[in-house]
């Protein structure tokens, strides 16, 4: 069996979570030992389709009318798609008719969570579709030796400085706004953003801000996986502040590294025991309370729960999940 992983503006959407989970499902198949292609006019038995594009479509009807299986891989939603770039809630109706259409031309879909599946189905796709998690390089990220201290002189930091970090593009659905707020609410703890987005494509407010000036708040901007990894071990705690996911690969990097870890009380993140194995807040104030629990020791650390929680999303068993799409066995 040979694969066909087709994605479409490669270029676009490589820093972003997308791109992330394009190069786990390579990863993935080549630790299970499955012949993949990312070139259409190789020979290919199944094609597994990442991308939304008019060519990601025809693509997909083309290879049904040849008998080729297809999977429909459901990364978006309306509901990520809403509070991201300029025009984006104008038209967020139109973007989910439009996924819906690609959707459909799959013999089944996959998505990242249990969430992202009800959502879909709620649309009234009646397509199989099964749930895969974008998974983790587990080995990659174990904690090494000096990684706390490389991160911490890369940015300047001392090793009593209390350093909150979070990952995302700069859209307001990540949760930068509060972000830069809690920044401004905690002078005494350092705050880095890492990732970015062009500026020019997020509304104003984004823009401004993005350019804060504060003593204590960084964008940091993208940086490859190895120093990401470095600032996930180095920093005190890791906030995923986000509205809206259908998964979150940061996450799961973060909880991989054994970073304490506070996200956003919301339903994707159901798969998590609350409490047990990261902590969960209601809102910007319920973040920085916590974060300054976690600090003082009145809330333990949950580590260890939390590295524990992924070890079943390792990319060895999310590339046997991914046969189980490609040959029909899946359920």
């Amino acid at each position: 069996m040979k694969v066909l992983l087709f994605s479409e503006g490669m270029n676009l959407i490589k820093i972003s979570g997308l791109g992330r989970a394009i190069m786990h499902q390579q990863k993935a198949l080549k630790m299970n030992g499955i012949e993949y292609t990312l070139d259409p006019k190789d020979d290919h038995d199944v094609v597994h389709i990442n991308t939304l594009g008019p060519k990601s479509k025809t693509l997909a009807k083309k290879a049904r009318k040849k008998g080729k299986r297809v999977v429909y891989h459901a990364h978006s939603t309306e509901e990520d798609f809403r509070n991201s770039f300029i025009g984006s809630n104008l038209v967020a109706g139109l973007f989910r008719r439009w996924i819906c259409s690609c959707y459909k031309q799959g013999d089944v879909i996959a998505t990242p969570t249990e969430y992202s599946k009800r959502l879909i189905q709620a649309y009234g796709i009646k397509n199989p579709i099964y749930h895969i998690s974008n998974g983790i390089d587990l080995e990659m990220y174990k904690p090494k030796e000096g990684d706390r201290e490389a991160f911490r002189k890369k940015f300047g930091l001392s090793d009593t400085d209390k350093v909150v970090i979070s990952v995302g593009l700069y859209i307001e659905r990540k949760g930068i706004l509060d972000f830069v707020q809690m920044a401004r609410e905690m002078p005494d703890y350092k705050f880095i953003w890492f990732g970015k987005t062009p500026l020019w494509s997020v509304p104003h407010k984004i823009r401004k801000a993005v350019k804060t000036k504060l003593p204590n708040l960084i964008f940091a901007g993208y940086v490859q996986p190895d120093e990401l990894k470095q600032a996930y071990v180095g920093c005190d705690v890791y906030i995923f502040p986000t509205f809206e996911e259908t998964e979150g690969i940061v996450l799961l990097e973060a909880l991989a590294t054994g970073a304490d870890v506070i996200v956003r009380d919301i339903p994707v993140f159901g798969w998590l025991r609350k409490n047990e194995d990261c902590y969960m807040a209601a809102d910007k104030d319920d973040f920085i309370k916590k974060i300054r629990q976690l600090d003082s020791g009145e809330l333990p650390s949950l580590s260890e729960n939390g590295r524990k929680a992924v070890e079943g999303m390792d990319l060895k068993k999310v590339g046997e999940r991914l046969i189980r799409f490609y040959d029909g066995t899946i359920d």
